[in-house]
């Protein structure tokens, strides 16, 4: 009669097991990919990941190996990443994707690399663009809405672009959206227009331009 070990030893095996390494072992891992992401220590990621570590590893908020890499403005690592299927659409626990945090940070290399493997710049919510206008970000709203972001999409806010950047006053982000046709005439239900906004918040330098711009 087989003895209950060796059942069990069989078992593991047809089911491609191992007895021998540690319940531990894949957290010890898990942890080491982490810290070594954050650290940008992108050899010992790659390591680890060729091991078979998930490409798609996030940590306790959420962000994917790909968001910490973008973070770190470690573009050697987003390319393996990218090249490797990563899941590039991943939201983090905050709705933020590598790409947006790519776009809020102002690092054109990274969102134009993102780009050319046809990260698609358009979902629900906040997107990319919506972030690089409230930053001001000129470099990143150009490769955006040259990749096709719709420049008209509003955030959650009931803002859209236009109305971000006239708020924070960033007077070139305004004149790129504006040429870009950017819908003036859209209403935020409290705050008015992008032309409204930009008088409330005391930028006539905008208001004007955009006074202009409307009357066309």
């Amino acid at each position: 009669m087989i003895s209950r070990k060796l059942l069990t030893l069989a078992t593991a095996a047809v089911l491609g097991l191992s007895l021998s390494v540690p319940q531990d072992a894949h957290a010890g891992a898990y942890d080491d990919i982490l810290h070594a992401a954050n650290l940008n220590e992108t050899d010992k990621v790659v390591d680890l990941l060729r091991r078979g570590m998930d490409v798609n590893t996030t940590d306790a908020q959420g962000s994917t190996l790909l968001m910490i890499a973008v973070r770190g403005n470690n573009i050697e690592l987003v390319r393996f990443l990218l090249a490797n299927r990563v899941n590039a659409l991943r939201k983090n626990n905050y709705g933020d994707t590598a790409l947006m945090i790519a776009a809020l940070q102002g690092n054109a290399n990274i969102v134009q690399l993102m780009l050319e493997h046809k990260i698609n710049p358009n979902h629900s919510g906040w997107n990319a663009l919506h972030y690089a206008a409230y930053g001001g970000k000129e470099q990143i709203i150009a490769l955006l809405l040259a990749a096709g972001a719709d420049v008209n999409q509003k955030a959650p806010n009931g803002q859209s672009a236009l109305m971000l950047a006239s708020k924070l006053g960033h007077f070139s982000a305004v004149r790129m959206l504006v040429g870009a046709h950017a819908d003036l005439s859209i209403q935020h239900p409290i705050e008015g227009s992008a032309l409204d906004i930009a008088r409330n918040a005391g930028h006539s330098d905008i208001a004007t331009f955009l006074e202009k711009a409307d009357s066309r």
